[in-house]
């Protein structure tokens, strides 16, 4: 399986469909899968723009469109009502086949994400060509108990969307990243599966994010590393 790592550096605007579409349709040829990062279609610090750059399905139908020739799997701010959801969705086929809502909504410290976002009740698996799917949203990925639902739901292949800052620095590297490393590997090995965990760079009102997006066999072990600081686009065999 060809899957391109999308670790992009989202606006606070909505121009980010049209980046997005670029990629699509310049890698399509070359993967069966693109992952963006966690709300890569509206970036991170919405706030109250939410009411403005929140998506609604049907505003997305290109890249249900573009699905027929390649999956998307994309981080998105997704208006419900009066209500808004940061989302894992993935496209598949012409059409969007499943839609994640993040269930935990870090608001701590710099993050403030329970005051804008309704956060979602569930985690699922969803089969496609013959396969299990699992789609997480960043912090989701940080309570043991998710890892007991991923073992429950026995997925060949979770996709991990992620906009962390970068913190915890030191001499030996980013705290954070070591954090996030240990926890993807532990998951990925505890569910024997496949773990596609793609990061966003770039700044937004003094948040860094470091991406590092990277791929972790069954095993454990992490493969394709991408850079950090770094927008890049590459395709990786899984």
């Amino acid at each position: 399986m060809r899957v391109t790592l999308a670790q992009t550096s989202p606006k606070l605007n909505r121009s980010n469909l049209s980046d997005i579409i670029a990629i699509v349709k310049q890698k399509k040829d070359d993967a069966d899968l693109i992952v963006f990062p966690e709300l890569a279609l509206s970036g991170y610090l919405l706030q109250d723009k939410l009411r403005e750059d929140a998506w609604s399905e049907d505003e997305l139908h290109e890249l249900g469109t573009l699905s027929s020739e390649v999956d998307i799997a994309v981080g998105a701010a997704m208006r419900d009502g009066e209500l808004f959801r940061n989302c894992g969705l993935y496209f598949s086929g012409g059409e969007l086949v499943a839609k994640h809502i993040k269930v935990h909504l870090p608001n701590y410290g710099m993050f403030e994400e329970a005051r804008y976002f309704e956060g979602g009740d569930k985690f699922e698996a969803f089969e496609l060509n013959g396969a299990k799917i699992s789609i997480l949203v960043c912090e989701d990925l940080w309570h043991k108990e998710v890892h007991h639902e991923l073992l429950r739901l026995d997925p060949d292949l979770i996709v991990v969307h992620v906009a962390s800052p970068a913190r915890g620095f030191s001499d030996t590297g980013l705290t954070i990243e070591t954090k996030w490393y240990e926890i993807i590997q532990t998951v990925a090995k505890e569910c024997e599966a496949k773990l596609v965990f793609v990061n966003r760079v770039g700044f937004e009102d003094g948040l860094g994010f470091w991406g590092g997006s990277c791929v972790v066999d069954a095993d454990g072990t992490i493969t394709n590393k991408l850079p950090k600081f770094e927008q890049t686009v590459q395709t990786v065999e899984i």
